[in-house]
């Protein structure tokens, strides 16, 4: 079976973390390279939590460290959802991986014009990192087969009643993206809220195997939701777009970004009825069929050990 090709944007982050874990072992996916950027926590906590990832699987993905900032905006971080570090709840140690020497945009291009095929990027953080890749070196657009990202939102945001966290945090990169001419599919925040795991499941989650019990012990601490109305799987969404699409309902629309200073910065605005656009420029999501995709959860904990 032709793997497909993926390198994970991102900011680890409790739901991060299991994005991460399950990309390292889908059958489906060869994880070429983790970047990280400034989010959830900061980019030094970012990294050092990709980091303790890669090493409690004992694996050989590289990590380079991204934007320590947004491109203009201040960082506002949601340690308030994930910890202090950015992954409370279970310890890693120390890790004794070490970090690409070069910054996450450089190994983005490098890995992006080494392939022999195109790419799909699949950002579950701010859009920094990516954004300055497309403005240094746009030659890499033509290496990328897709973006799938989470963020955004076709309703409320969870950050401001517009905006959701991930575009808020840096929404000039959010639209520079989506102008940037590559396909894009965008799994929002109206539709990851739904895809939750109820105390059924994480009682489950904690014996089945040593992810699992690391799972377990970061949702112990995780704010994205509760055992009570269910935790919510943001980031592993964006993974289950690409490997298992059937799981939502998709449409193609145009979204643009608002950049300006008001209320609604940082919203994503979908032309859902294509009345102002002649042409779509992305691939939104529009449900996510929550009792297969539990079902999806499970068996890919199985498989990440």
């Amino acid at each position: 079976m032709r793997k497909i090709p993926l390198i994970i944007d991102t900011d680890p982050g409790i739901d991060d973390a299991v994005a991460i874990s399950f990309a390292m072992f889908h059958p489906k996916v060869d994880l070429k390279l983790i970047t990280t950027v400034a989010g959830n926590v900061s980019v030094d906590k970012t990294t050092e939590n990709a980091l303790k990832l890669v090493e409690f699987f004992g694996s050989d993905i590289p990590v380079a460290r991204g934007c320590q900032e947004p491109l203009l905006k201040t960082l506002e971080d949601s340690s308030e959802i994930h910890g202090e570090s950015g992954m409370d709840g279970f310890d890693f140690g120390t890790p004794t991986r070490k970090v690409l020497p070069e910054h996450a945009v450089e190994a983005l291009r490098k890995t992006l014009l080494g392939s022999e095929e195109p790419v799909t990027l699949m950002p579950i953080a701010a859009l920094t990192n990516i954004a300055l890749l497309f403005k240094l070196y746009p030659e890499t657009k033509s290496k990328v087969k897709e973006i799938v990202l989470m963020g955004g939102s076709l309703s409320r945001g969870n950050t401001t009643t517009a905006a959701e966290f991930n575009i808020f945090t840096d929404p000039e990169a959010a639209a520079i993206l989506f102008e940037s001419g590559v396909k894009i599919t965008m799994i929002g925040l109206d539709v990851t809220s739904r895809a939750v795991l109820m105390q059924k499941e994480v009682e489950q989650i904690k014996t089945m195997n040593r992810a699992g019990e690391m799972f377990a012990a970061l949702f112990s601490h995780y704010r994205g939701g509760s055992m009570k109305t269910g935790l919510k799987m943001h980031d592993v969404c964006a993974l289950a777009a690409i490997v298992e699409p059937e799981l939502f309902d998709f449409a193609d629309t145009f979204v643009e970004i608002e950049t300006g200073k008001g209320p609604a910065n940082g919203a994503t605005v979908a032309d859902l009825k294509m009345k102002y656009h002649r042409e779509t420029n992305s691939t939104v999501a529009l449900d996510v069929h929550v009792e297969k995709f539990r079902e999806w959860f499970l068996e890919m904990l199985e498989q990440t050990k």
